[in-house]
């Protein structure tokens, strides 16, 4: 008897799932067709009506023409280039009709990819008739707002679908709009007529469709940043209203600059006509965009009129122009893409966001958009910002690379633990530090100038995509100068610190100091953003009524019990304001008592104590006496 209680005691134990129900996995459904590179017969055409302003509604009428019957899926852009992600809103398409010949024919979604809808073509049908609705957000928790009573901003990939089994870039699609009365509008499309309050723009390929978006207004603005220039450069202001609009002619003139010293910089255009798109306002949604031939840009009203306040503002123009060069022009091969439904993969973005960051400040201080002091002082903000970036210690640089994927740019709780976007920045570091190093061991004779006209400015007219690997910048960084270009840059993609690379720093003649007074710069981002940035010292930063937007991991405010969404009401028993928690940060240095306050944490209050007895401390950078300046060098205007 034992031996069989034994026996059938294995057997279960060796059995598990016969005890329970055990489902297998259905099948999946038949994979969408396979993009290639062959032309889609025919071309669609595509009329969107941006008029109701009253309900931010953009009314859309497309036609894609049919080869015969049978099946034929429609896609709407998913994978979005310069979102690096899958961001296409597709939760904002509705009221999908399809006809042909009068006749209503069904769709169905694809369960798998729900950005794909399947339709049978009847015989003898040529032309399939779409119409549909983008109901863009009125209101910013359901998205980023692109439509007001003064402007807009048209991204076609919200208004069009395009079918499978073509590179998006052997479709032809002709686009047309009809905008409120009165607007004018800037594109990097060419138009081919206006009629009847119609916009019609030459054909061009899908791809190019995607990549050339509209900024439309009542209260528009365009400049020529290059008089007489060998391929047209303009820059398309949009505006909240005719007062935002007055522009001064050195403000002119600085943006001139940023041309001319690009092309100093790169030495070819990647180009045939160059349209900078900007909105000023606080009503339209905000946004940081790049295309091959225009950029896409949201600022505050008072970019030009309330200049001395806005150098925190005045790198965004130089970042995005260099994307025609380096993301557009240049491309990581794992990040282009056939279609808007190929995954992307980022690898690649500390060179594609990194570098560009650091030419944008370049570029801006080289132009006059920003002074020297104001580009020093930014580079010290950038230079604390990630030096305290405790996350490294577990998340590697190169890793940050997936963040858009990861997060899709949602707010975050702990961002210097968790990491974010930190490629961009940090990136900017590291190219910092390879261009001090060129010009270190060069005697000043080559410097990363060298390498963005051998990368970047090659081809000159092409405008197409020429695609890149890791091993494609080593060996580009080697042609300069003959170095371990592949360790050091592995070292700062995948090391660990402690630290922000900041050799880059000290070889130019500069360290990284904290004083108990903020620079002008600093200032002047506090303002825009709103906050008072104590990062430093007690290590938050609080919105004007005392809600906590960032808290530094492990700082004196998470050990004293802090998080993001709480709220300060009261410092040392009195009314919270951001001079008296200054104050009280003053008074608590040295020998003294810790800093009492009382915390809202939704419904409930506390008390706290933060020991923290360092005073207040704000980043800026320091000469180290005897050295070159090497980073005065690098931020001086090409002659």
């Amino acid at each position: 008897m034992k031996s069989i209680i034994v026996a059938f005691g294995a057997c279960l134990l060796a059995s598990p799932v016969l005890a329970q129900s055990a489902p297998q996995p259905l099948p999946m459904p038949a994979p969408i067709a396979a993009p290639k590179d062959t032309p889609y017969p025919g071309t669609l055409k595509l009329f969107v009506d941006a008029t109701d302003l009253e309900h931010r509604i953009f009314q859309v009428r497309e036609t894609v023409p049919v080869a015969g019957p049978g099946p034929i899926t429609l896609l709407y852009p998913e994978w979005l280039p310069g979102n690096h992600s899958p961001r296409g809103p597709i939760k904002d398409l509705a009221g999908l009709i399809v006809t042909a010949g009068g006749q209503r024919l069904e769709w169905t979604r694809d369960p798998v990819n729900v950005f794909a809808f399947h339709i049978d073509v009847p015989d003898g049908v040529k032309e399939l008739d779409l119409q549909f609705q983008f109901l863009s957000p009125t209101a910013t928790n359901q998205g980023r707002v692109v439509m007001t009573p003064e402007m807009l901003n048209l991204q076609w990939n919200a208004v069009a679908l395009y079918p499978a089994g073509h590179f998006t870039r052997q479709i032809t699609v002709e686009p047309s709009v009809r905008l409120p009365a009165g607007w004018s509008f800037g594109t990097g499309l060419e138009t081919a007529s206006t009629s009847d309050g119609v916009t019609a723009f030459k054909p061009v390929s899908f791809e190019t469709l995607v990549d050339s978006p509209m900024f439309a207004g009542r209260w528009f603005k365009r400049i020529d940043l290059d008089p007489g220039g060998r391929s047209p450069v303009n820059i398309n202001i949009v505006a909240d209203g005719p007062e935002n609009l007055d522009i001064s002619a050195k403000e002119i003139a600085a943006h001139r600059a940023l041309v001319v010293q690009a092309d100093k910089l790169y030495g070819a255009r990647h180009y045939d006509h160059y349209d900078f798109l900007l909105a000023l306002t606080d009503r339209m949604g905000g946004i940081g965009l790049e295309h091959h031939r225009s950029s896409e840009n949201g600022t505050e009203p008072g970019y030009f009129t309330d200049w001395d306040k806005m150098a925190p503002e005045r790198d965004l123009l130089p970042h995005e122009y260099t994307h025609s060069w380096n993301g557009k022009f240049r491309r990581p091969a794992d990040l282009w893409t056939p279609t808007y439904a190929t995954p992307m993969r980022d690898s690649l973005l500390w060179v594609y966001e990194g570098q560009t960051q650091y030419w944008g400040y370049v570029l801006a201080a080289r132009a006059g958009l920003l002074t020297r002091q104001e580009t020093l002082d930014a580079i010290a903000l950038t230079a604390a910002a990630y030096d305290t970036r405790v996350g490294r210690s577990w998340r590697a640089l190169e890793d940050t690379t997936n963040d858009p994927i990861i997060a899709q740019r949602k707010p975050i709780g702990w961002v210097s633990w968790q990491r974010s976007e930190d490629y961009y920045s940090e990136g900017q570091l590291i190219w910092l530090d390879a261009d001090t190093l060129i010009r270190e061991k060069t005697g000043g004779k080559r410097s990363l100038d060298d390498f963005a006209r051998a990368f970047f400015g090659v081809d000159d007219g092409d405008w197409g995509v020429k695609t890149y690997q890791f091993k494609d910048v080593v060996e580009a960084l080697n042609a300069i100068v003959p170095y371990d270009w592949e360790g050091f840059l592995k070292t700062r993609l995948d090391g660990h610190g402690p630290g922000a690379p900041l050799d880059g720093l000290a070889r130019g003649g500069y360290r990284l100091v904290y004083t108990d007074e903020p620079t002008g710069y600093f200032r002047d981002r506090e303002a825009l953003r709103k906050l008072t940035d104590l990062t430093y010292s007690v290590g938050m930063a609080l919105a004007s009524d005392g809600h906590l937007r960032a808290v530094q991991w492990e700082g004196p405010a998470y050990k004293a019990g802090l998080a993001v969404g709480d709220q300060i009401v009261a410092v040392d028993g009195l009314t919270y304001s951001a001079e008296r928690l200054k104050t009280a940060i003053k008074g608590a240095k040295g020998p003294a008592a810790p800093i009492q306050l009382i915390i809202k944490s939704d419904d409930h209050y506390r008390v706290v104590e933060v020991a923290y007895h360092d005073g207040l401390r704000y980043p800026r950078l320091e000469r180290i006496d005897g050295t070159r300046d090497r980073l005065g060098e690098i931020l001086t205007a090409r002659k």
